[in-house]
């Protein structure tokens, strides 16, 4: 299993509106690093659901349910996008400040390159982040 960080701005599709709406294509993804990154990501990969500008905060984690397939909302190009579900809220949400102070996640993407849409998260910072924000797997 891989692991990922997505954002999204809370007044355009937040976090409760995923748990609503249950499986979600995640589309939009006009940044082709990002795009690379949607389409590495494999069935069962899990991912933080990131609120951006507003919150600056990890607010959740979800589930890669259906693997990259073409996003229909693109006027031209080949873009693509995954289907995610909620498998749960953050506890305590992680907000950018904390990610920052911590000196063990100064190479996350998030932090490295913050306007990144969709990017991958080692094992190692997952954990961390885990930890910070108190989230466990459900059972």
């Amino acid at each position: 299993m891989a692991y990922w960080l997505v954002k999204s701005e809370p007044d355009a599709f937040s976090w409760d509106e995923q748990v609503a709406n249950g499986v979600e294509p995640w589309t939009g993804v006009r940044n082709h690093q990002a795009k690379k990154n949607l389409a590495a990501m494999k069935v069962g990969d899990r991912a933080f659901f990131y609120h951006s500008n507003v919150q600056r905060a990890i607010v959740g984690v979800v589930e890669v349910v259906r693997e990259g397939y073409p996003d229909l909302t693109a006027e031209k190009g080949q873009w693509v996008c995954v289907d995610v579900k909620a498998v749960g809220p953050m506890p305590h949400p992680v907000t950018l400040a904390d990610i920052k102070q911590t000196p063990e996640l100064q190479e996350l993407a998030l932090v490295r390159q913050s306007r990144l849409s969709v990017c991958p998260v080692s094992d190692e910072h997952w954990q961390i982040l885990c930890c910070m924000g108190g989230w466990q797997e459900p059972a």
